[in-house]
């Protein structure tokens, strides 16, 4: 994955088959789909990959729970279906995960027991093991520092969990390995339309500014919470196609609430469900469900929202925690498809949508990450009806993800999955790189290196982000050791220190909205 060698692809060879704006979940999916079966495919991101809303994810694979409450079987089925294929094909970076929904009444155990017991039904041959009904005593095995007081027991069923970035990361990789052409800081500036049809598009590297002019047979729109904007930008296209939805996550020390299995509340205030997730040896807290009107790169929690979160959790566990003991609090907009009916987003179906506008552009919105491989293969069937390209199969059900390896690594370059054994002879080939970035976690140089020069990190932030996932787990010491990762970035990518300090600074103005 380096970046100045794909430029010069793309100026040497302007033209393609497919070309997928937007490098979130939706984009990395169909640049894989469309690059695994062949067909001539660029991805161009505006910012960096999985930047906006899948970064900012529950890291949760699942059919979800609670539209299985809202009567959505179609959705949940199709979603564990998914979830069985991508803990298959990316086994490195998705396992299967336990969780336990505490039963305060008798009669619950039976309503959420038999509804947990058609959610793993659902899964067929993908199950991940059995739902069970747990005693008191054996709830607490699962969750020591849950709250006693009229506790009756608890149901355990499993579902998946991910790091949302570093799959993200990889599908760029995969996608890469299978021919396609991937940049990021590479944004779309206009179409280029014959007889009101497009046939390409112009596109500007966000770093140097160069212009490029790109012939493209169909083009696809995956830009997320972003894609009206660019719609009405770029096409005319008035229409409001997406109703976006707010949810906020908090980051704990694991000390508040041990345990190897993730709780799931089963009902919130507002309708929702919370988790409590084991995640990175951290504690995850979320999620919340706020319509927003303005989508914005950076969005920002609701003291309303974090208030909702702290007081839920306390509800429920022994340890009562306030905005000091939050390490982290990150903030995601869901793309949700807009209906004339529905003005709750949190009831709004998180099933996708795939249009073609009278330009001829493929639009596709709504979706979560469990899906995103079926979108993704829907989409591509969609480009090829519209376009003069051969029809191809998808070939990405049984695809293994960049990184594939089922061989377990006992430390914490497991997720990078067979990429840890040459994040380890970096190491071997220099010592120096072994050192720490911060001396409470044990992320190393060696990946500093490892994500610059093999993919395509070009800010400290794509580092301690999204690469290293250092800023959702505890975002004062991701400040604190941002000097030592912009020094060696200055270094790999021949920077000057007017770079560094702009790094900085840049880092420290996004590291506050991560801080309580």
């Amino acid at each position: 994955m380096n970046r100045e060698e794909k430029l010069n692809l793309l100026r040497e060879n302007p033209e393609f088959d497919i070309v997928i704006i937007g490098g979130g979940a939706t984009g990395l999916g169909c640049a894989v789909d469309a690059a695994s079966r062949g067909y001539k495919t660029l991805l161009l991101e505006k910012y960096d990959f999985a930047k906006g809303t899948s970064s900012r994810s529950t890291k949760l694979v699942h059919g979800g729970v609670r539209y299985l409450a809202q009567g959505n079987i179609h959705l949940v089925r199709e979603a564990l279906l998914e979830r069985g294929r991508m803990l298959r094909n990316a086994p490195h970076v998705c396992h299967k995960l336990g969780f336990v929904v505490p039963v305060y009444k008798w009669w619950d155990k039976c309503y959420y027991g038999f509804g947990l017991w058609i959610y793993e039904f659902l899964s067929a041959k993908f199950s991940l093991g059995k739902t069970k009904t747990l005693s008191k005593n054996e709830t607490l095995k699962h969750l020591p520092d849950l709250d006693t007081t009229n506790l009756k027991g608890g149901i355990l069923y499993y579902d998946g969990q991910f790091d949302d970035s570093r799959l993200a990361i990889n599908l760029a990789q995969t996608a890469i390995e299978h021919g396609a052409l991937v940049l990021n800081y590479c944004g779309l500036t206009d179409f280029i339309k014959k007889e009101d049809k497009i046939i390409g598009l112009k596109a500007k590297d966000e770093l140097s500014n160069q212009e490029y002019v790109i012939k493209s047979k169909v083009v696809i729109n995956a830009t997320g919470v972003f894609a009206d904007t660019l719609l009405q930008k770029l096409e005319g296209h008035a229409e409001v196609t997406i109703a976006p939805s707010q949810g906020i996550h908090l980051v704990l020390n694991k000390s508040y609430f041990k345990g190897l299995s993730a709780m799931l509340i089963p009902k919130t205030s507002d309708g929702r469900v919370l988790f409590v997730i084991p995640w990175h040896d951290k504690v995850l807290l979320g999620t919340t469900d706020t319509p927003v009107k303005e989508v914005v790169l950076e969005p920002k929690p609701l003291e309303e929202e974090i208030h909702f979160i702290i007081n839920h959790f306390n509800k429920y566990s022994k340890h009562q925690i306030g905005y000091a003991d939050v390490n982290s609090v990150f903030v995601g907009l869901r793309p949700l498809v807009k209906t004339a009916t529905e003005k709750k987003t949190a009831l709004l179906s998180r099933e996708h949508s795939i249009k073609v506008l009278p330009s001829g552009l493929v639009d596709v919105t709504g979706g979560k990450w469990t899906t995103y491989r079926k979108m993704a293969e829907q989409t591509i069937n969609k480009a090829i009806q519209l376009s003069d390209l051969k029809s191809v199969r998808c070939k990405s059900r049984h695809l293994k993800i960049h990184g594939y390896s089922k061989e377990k690594i006992n430390s914490h370059l497991a997720i990078y999955g067979s990429d840890a054994y040459l994040i380890e002879q970096i190491i071997a080939d220099d010592n120096s790189l072994s050192e720490k970035i911060h001396p409470d976690y044990p992320y190393t140089k060696a990946e500093v290196v490892w994500t610059v020069k093999n993919e395509m990190a070009l800010t400290v932030e794509d580092v301690l982000a999204r690469r290293i996932r250092l800023l959702f787990l505890d975002a004062k010491s991701a400040m604190e050791a941002a000097p030592i990762v912009v020094g060696i970035m200055a270094l790999l990518l021949r920077e000057n220190k007017d770079w560094e300090q702009e790094q900085i600074a840049s880092f420290q103005k996004v590291s506050h909205i991560y801080s309580l």
